[in-house]
């Protein structure tokens, strides 16, 4: 009698764990985990730097006089660089013609490689201030970003007979290419052409800026960086678990013993 009233409340328990586990799995308990992807884009930029003679004058930066404005200008631009983790940015380099030093890239640890490497007159001695302007957009021609932006610093006058592209030409391969122009002049106000830096500016869409000193221009800098922010958010996605399996698999042994144990109990 006491076996029998047992084994009956045993069935009774493996009947309603069965219905209970099998209630469960059927809710389908889960688990929602989010999580987000880096961009892998921001802003096409290229950033022209004037390597001519005169970047060798000294007395740029008040904390270090001895170091030519180039000196101060790479450092400062490497700052720049590798705040911009997510632009694919190249570099051009210009005095009597200028070049591609970097093609696009978004390492910014190459890009700031290569400009640690840059030289005072590796381009030439003079100034090809719009042909540099050219070259700029010409290494942004082959992207499909709808952001590109030309970042042009100088510390003097195009040199007659040097460029080889009129100023009206480079600025409507500019505006052609749908370039936006930060040109910046740095050193005193007379020693570049500041009407002209402004004149690419306003056609382009962009902003110029003038530098007496390092302090002012990573001023400048912080204020393109400002006014360049990458508007492209992080992608987001959801990995959903399901655990109906546990409670599914549990409510089958519980079924299975249940079967088991009653058709023992009717032998």
């Amino acid at each position: 009698m006491k076996n029998s009233v047992g084994s009956s409340k045993i069935l009774f328990l493996l009947k309603w764990a069965t219905l209970s586990l099998l209630l469960m799995a059927f809710m389908s308990p889960l688990k929602d985990e989010v999580y987000e992807l880096e961009p892998k884009k921001g802003h096409e930029l290229a950033i022209i730097i004037d390597a001519s003679q005169s970047m060798q004058a000294q007395g740029f930066d008040e904390n270090n006089p001895r170091a030519s404005r180039f000196d101060v200008v790479k450092s400062i631009v490497s700052d720049f660089i590798r705040k911009r983790k997510k632009d694919n940015m190249g570099l051009v380099v210009f005095g009597d013609y200028s070049f591609i030093a970097s093609p696009l890239t978004y390492d910014e640890h190459i890009l700031s490689g290569i400009v640690s490497q840059l030289r005072i007159g590796m381009a030439g001695r003079f100034t090809a201030l719009y042909e540099s302007l050219a070259q700029g957009v010409h290494l942004l021609k082959m992207s499909e970003s709808k952001s590109k932006v030309a970042i042009l610093l100088t510390d003097g006058y195009s040199t007659p007979g040097k460029d080889k592209i009129p100023l009206d030409v480079a600025i409507e391969i500019a505006k052609k290419e749908g370039v936006r122009v930060y040109p910046i002049g740095i050193g005193m106000k007379n020693e570049y052409n500041s009407e002209v830096l402004m004149k690419i500016a306003k056609e382009t869409n962009g902003v110029a800026f003038g530098a007496s000193n390092a302090n002012e221009l990573k001023n400048v800098y912080e204020k393109i960086d400002a006014l360049e922010k990458s508007d492209i958010k992080n992608e987001t996605f959801s990995y959903v678990q399901y655990y109906y399996r546990y409670p599914l698999t549990l409510a089958f042994i519980t079924l299975m013993l249940y079967v088991y144990l009653k058709n023992r109990r009717r032998r």
